[in-house]
């Protein structure tokens, strides 16, 4: 990413939808020998899957874009794998090492002919006072890069720069400590001034972890959404 300000991403994560399967993950306790893991399907054109861990089905008919809490499983090389709902069709076969006392978020990422696990390593340790963590993921194969506008609610976009440029497809950025505050942010393709996303005036709270993916419509492409995920509180 170009051009990544903390309050870019902070705002830009705060506008997106909430979508999930429980938008409340705030975590179940792990012992040291154990990892956390939470899924979510990213696959616009991907039919309802079956996510199994080491042979062992944990999730069953997860449709696109839904996500599941973070799962409690062994750490260390963890085989996980994708099957088309209700079939044996392997979708994806993948062996990951998971750290003991850590959290991740696997993400069935990519059109369906080039669909792939993307593991993200979670950092669920808790923001300063009032302040709030986010992290901005894209996961929309179709869209193009973007361009983000941050301004006091109402102001002339025209006269406004972007403060973060040119994000491009499979981007994450790492997760930003930042204040609480009410703003505008307009998410326009890269160059212009075009408004994709438009959040109004968005008032950040505070104590909270987030995690805002980018995604396709259902069946890829346009309208272009997102999810936003409860990481903690």
């Amino acid at each position: 990413m170009k051009s990544l300000t903390r309050t870019a991403i902070a705002l830009a994560a705060a506008s997106m939808i909430a979508v999930g399967c429980d938008d409340d993950t705030t975590t179940a306790p792990v012992t040291p020998s154990e990892a956390r893991v939470r899924v979510m399907h990213g696959s616009p054109n991907a039919p309802a899957v079956d996510v199994l861990v080491d042979g062992q089905p944990v999730l069953t008919g997860v449709a696109y874009p839904q996500n599941s809490s973070y799962l409690v499983v062994p750490a260390g090389a963890r085989n996980l794998q994708v099957r088309v709902a209700g079939t044996s069709t392997v979708v994806i076969d993948e062996t990951t090492t998971l750290q003991a006392n850590s959290d991740y978020t696997v993400i069935a990422s990519g059109l369906v002919v080039s669909i792939q696990a993307w593991v993200l390593a979670d950092d669920n340790s808790p923001p300063g006072p009032g302040m709030t963590k986010v992290r901005l993921v894209h996961n929309a194969p179709s869209a193009p890069e973007v361009d983000i506008y941050v301004t006091a609610p109402g102001a002339d976009l025209n006269a406004a720069t972007p403060v973060l440029t040119s994000v491009p497809f499979a981007a994450a950025s790492p997760y930003l400590e930042v204040a609480a505050g009410t703003y505008q942010v307009r998410i326009c393709p890269a160059g212009t001034k075009t408004v994709a996303i438009d959040s109004g005036a968005l008032a950040l709270a505070a104590g909270q972890i987030r995690t805002a993916i980018a995604i396709d419509a259902p069946g890829g492409g346009t309208p272009f959404g997102a999810v936003l995920l409860a990481d903690l509180n």
